[in-house]
């Protein structure tokens, strides 16, 4: 095999950048598993002192059907690398895995990818091609054989590649047209409102807690009296919580109606939301 050859060979193999494996040859001798295991070394070193930079760029993936869907959040620290075909094909392979692995990060990690190496590997030399922080964000798998799993793609890069992915469960017990509908719209509602909780008792008592010291504060600086204070503050806390749960929020399709009187009316008793995420690149 011709030195060239074998700059292609360890290219392909590992992802690197010409002049790495021509100089990773060079020291190995023209061994090749000598020279990946050195750009390996090398690929971690380049890694970790960029482990220290921002990565608030990146896509969302979502992958799976009706009954069994993960999301997963890959980050990157510029929207030119996030639009990199090696990123893109990178972000959905590894969707793709999560969603088998069920978001479990340590079996995600541990993978094997198309190519034969580890998801930990492969994100190691992509580091070291692209030059980037790259990390392996949020993740959330939903599995429910009594629900039906709707999915809402915003600032769509490349087929279910986007900046922000909602995923939404849905528990009923027979399946209608006003349903459908309905899975589909409380998807873009959660991708326009970011709730908390589904309902307000799902608020942290640390999270009011925050809240409640903040608008204080506030009210302070204003110089109302304690008595005065404590009503404001009272309603402030009652509406944070109206906004930030999702059943009591207005409904972005008619903002005089709240979710749970839309979901009322499509059915009352049966339907239910399970579970949500909404994650959104930056942050």
């Amino acid at each position: 095999m011709s030195d060239l050859e074998s700059v292609k060979k360890l290219r392909s193999t590992t992802g690197a950048g010409f002049k790495d494996c021509n100089s990773a040859l060079k020291e190995a001798a023209g061994n090749l598993e000598k020279a990946i295991e050195i750009l390996r070394i090398k690929g971690v070193s380049k890694a970790s002192k960029k482990m220290s930079r921002e990565a608030n760029e990146g896509l969302v993936y979502i992958f799976g059907d009706e009954k069994k869907t993960s999301i997963i959040e890959i980050n990157c620290e510029t929207d030119f690398v996030a639009k990199n075909d090696d990123f893109l094909n990178f972000t959905k392979e590894i969707g793709e895995i999560n969603n088998s692995v069920s978001s479990d990060l340590d079996k995600l990690n541990n993978s094997k990818m198309k190519n034969g190496s580890t998801v930990s590997q492969n994100l190691i030399n992509l580091i070291a091609k692209i030059g980037e922080k790259i990390t392996i964000g949020r993740s959330k798998t939903f599995e429910n054989s009594k629900s039906k799993i709707f999915t809402y793609n915003h600032s769509i890069v490349k087929d279910n590649l986007s900046k922000l992915g909602v995923v939404v469960s849905l528990e009923f017990e027979q399946n209608s047209k006003e349903i459908e509908q309905f899975g589909k719209q409380i998807s873009m509602h959660i991708a326009a409102s970011n709730p908390m909780v589904i309902e307000e008792k799902d608020i942290k008592n640390d999270v009011i807690e925050k809240e409640k010291e903040i608008i204080n504060g506030e009210l302070k600086n204003l110089g109302k009296s304690q008595e005065i204070a404590e009503k404001i503050s009272l309603g402030k806390i009652k509406k944070f919580k109206e906004d930030n749960s999702l059943l009591t929020q207005d409904w972005v399709m008619d903002p005089k109606l709240k979710v749970k009187d839309v979901l009322n009316k499509v059915d009352s008793k049966k339907l239910k939301i399970k579970d949500f995420i909404r994650i959104k690149i930056g942050e």
